[in-house]
């Protein structure tokens, strides 16, 4: 292939980490074998790579919803040819950073609901803790199996343009993404057979295998029934709900196929009622239990709370764990792993303002234009305030509603998110990018999957990565 043809809309952002190219434009040695294949490749066999691409994830059924498109709700999620490739350098300190993160949250949910120390110390306000939404009273004084709350995470991390890994946020409630992690290598063995091997890169097929092992360690029963329940067809991860029972060899079950006799979970079966120990729950905790939160679902199981709460089944994850992952409290965790660890935290936080404080308030209106504002309880991208795009009106409009309530909102400093090169158009060309990686705790230990979801903002100048909001994933491959 015409190398200055594949290379020349490679224009690297300014100020912006490149996971491709050094600050000297020499390709990174972790690149060198894929980039050197590419080269190599002809552009009539790239083209038949991304479309083979799409005819594998259109084959296998791989969509998301998106809600509000006009055009209909399923879609092909959008994947790049061109893997991220991350060195075993790189990966030994996200490993270790959020092993101790997991370690520091997993401990907060337990004091919260128990003891409450780390409000009594200080270290976090109880206000805080009582005014979250995320907050579930019925937890207090409720211990779980081997104290193990949040057994599936998934922490979202960006490269700033200093070359280090930030944590952008922490998905401890059913945390999503895993099944595209999974897609994605099928497809990359099937479009650089002999290449993965050659550079040494580490396998994540085995997740399902590890998540199963995970949640038979969390049952005080031998050989546990686990099911997973799914809120049902329309919920955008429907494809992963699906996968994940497969691979692991569960059963996918919705709220009627549950019931509840005398405080333990039956499955309805055709050979009668057989009883569930490890419930592995897709649906939010507000839809979990009609008779303890909404009265109106048809989601949950009425009594699964009530047969949790007397220790005859185990939930993953655990009901409550919401309170953690909120973007309020995500100010607070470099403390809690100082308070509950006594270490300094191995991954950063994103510095973070709490606009329900008026001198941080004004100092981000002030700096508007330089700042994202967020929900705390937000998800997907959606009602953000990104200032540098906004107009003048947009801005007014959104401090309006931020003046109403404003501990509800948080901003932070928009970052420069390091880029990797995408084939596109025929070019490879720079995008923004974060990782996803997973996380699995089990009775004693936690595991990170070697690898991850790696989001692509497809937009040239994106910055928001949500497939929902235009943006695709690709391979993310760990070197050993």
């Amino acid at each position: 292939m015409n190398k200055d043809k594949l290379f020349k809309s490679y224009d690297r952002l300014v100020n912006t980490w490149d996971e491709m190219y050094t600050s000297n434009s020499e390709v990174r040695t972790q690149y060198q074998i894929i980039i050197d294949y590419l080269r190599n490749t002809s552009e009539e066999t790239l083209v038949k790579k991304e479309d083979l691409s799409k005819q594998l994830f259109m084959s296998q059924g791989v969509t998301f919803t998106v809600y509000n498109d006009n055009e209909g709700i399923e879609k092909i999620f959008p994947f790049d040819i061109v893997p991220r490739i991350i060195t075993a350098v790189e990966w030994d300190k996200i490993e270790r950073g959020i092993k101790q993160r997991i370690k520091a949250l997993n401990l907060f949910i337990k004091d919260i609901y128990n003891d409450q120390f780390i409000i009594r110390d200080g270290v976090v306000p109880a206000d805080l803790i009582y005014s979250n939404p995320g907050y579930l009273r019925k937890m207090r004084g409720i211990r779980v199996p081997y104290d193990v709350y949040v057994q599936i995470a998934g922490v979202d991390l960006v490269r700033n343009n200093d070359g280090e890994f930030y944590v952008l946020e922490d998905n401890l409630r059913t945390p999503s993404g895993v099944s595209y992690m999974l897609e994605n290598r099928e497809i990359s063995k099937r479009l650089y057979p002999g290449v993965l091997p050659k550079n040494n890169v580490r396998g994540v097929s085995n997740y399902p295998n590890l998540l199963y092992k995970k949640l038979q360690e969390l049952s005080y029963v031998n050989n546990p029934n686990i099911v997973l329940l799914t809120p049902g067809i329309y919920n955008s991860a429907y494809y992963e709900h699906t996968t994940l029972a497969r691979l692991m060899g569960i059963e996918l079950v919705e709220g009627s196929d549950l019931v509840v006799k005398n405080h333990f979970v039956y499955m309805k079966t055709t050979n009668g009622l057989k009883q569930v120990d490890v419930i592995y729950r897709r649906v939010d905790d507000e839809y979990l239990d009609p008779l303890e939160f909404k009265e109106d679902s048809v989601l949950g199981v009425s009594g699964i709370f009530s047969a949790f709460r007397k220790g005859n089944v185990n939930i993953v994850n655990a009901p409550g764990t919401g309170i953690a992952d909120d973007k309020a409290i995500y100010i607070y965790v470099p403390d809690m792993i100082k308070y509950y660890l006594g270490e300094d935290a191995i991954l950063k936080n994103i510095e973070t303002y709490q606009l329900g404080r008026p001198e941080e308030l004004d100092f981000v209106v002030k700096n508007i234009k330089t700042m994202v504002i967020k929900k705390t309880d937000g998800s997907g991208g959606y009602g953000m305030l990104m200032g540098h795009q906004a107009t003048d009106e947009e801005i007014k409009d959104y401090l309006e509603t931020v003046n109403k309530k404003p501990d509800a909102f948080i901003a932070q400093p928009i970052l420069k998110l390091s880029t990797a090169p995408c084939y596109i158009n025929k070019e490879l060309s720079p995008r923004c990018i974060d990782l996803r990686p997973f996380a699995l705790s089990g009775r004693e230990d936690i595991d990170i999957c070697p690898g991850g979801l790696t989001r692509v903002a497809l937009k040239k100048g994106s910055l928001v990565v949500n497939s929902s909001q235009g943006g695709g994933s690709k391979d993310t491959w760990v070197l050993q």
